[in-house]
């Protein structure tokens, strides 16, 4: 049964899940912590932190750890089939579809009007992610004093570094796990 569950959400992920990884938090935080609670909402943000630093895709990531934490590695791979098929038969029709229709209109603004749909799933994420780092399970409460202020710093130097700097996101990545790794010990 379980491993029907996970298929299924997966399933549900994989095909509903537009734009890239990011635009997938959304899905699969609603499937893994809302709906199943496989996953606490502090240890889906560790998720996702271990998915972008891994290679490969954020959601097959997810998908495999989420299936070995829950049914161990059949778990994972019923987790990452349900995942990846609807992308494959989806992108293979859309490719042929593509090739045969691309000069119509109606193509050219469906596609359009997608974009910005995209980028609220991310930023939705992206805020979801950050108020967490800042100020935990409770949310923002308006007290600066419940503010995490050295996830603050390092959230502010990573942006600095990467917009202004155009640093390799890799290092910054490194150097805040290590940065933070200090600071956490310290403190």
């Amino acid at each position: 049964m379980i491993y029907l569950q996970l298929f299924w959400s997966f399933l549900q992920i994989g095909m509903f899940s537009f734009g890239g990884g990011m635009a997938a938090m959304p899905l699969i935080q609603n499937q893994v912590v809302d709906l199943h609670g496989w996953l606490s909402l502090t240890e889906f943000t560790d998720l996702i932190t271990i998915s972008e630093m891994t290679p490969g895709p954020i959601a097959i990531n997810s998908a495999t750890f989420v299936g070995t934490r829950i049914a161990g590695v059949g778990g994972a791979l019923v987790s990452t089939l349900g995942c990846f098929l609807p992308s494959c038969v989806i992108v293979s029709v859309l490719a042929w579809l593509y090739n045969k229709y691309s000069n119509m209109l109606f193509i050219k603004g469906m596609l359009a009007g997608l974009r910005p749909t995209v980028v609220a799933l991310i930023l939705s994420a992206g805020l979801s992610i950050l108020v967490l780092s800042f100020w935990g399970t409770e949310g923002f409460t308006g007290n600066i004093s419940s503010t995490d202020l050295i996830a603050v710093a390092l959230f502010a130097a990573g942006l600095l570094l990467l917009r202004k700097f155009k640093l390799n996101p890799i290092f910054i990545m490194m150097g805040s796990g290590v940065i933070g790794g200090v600071c956490y010990l310290l403190k």
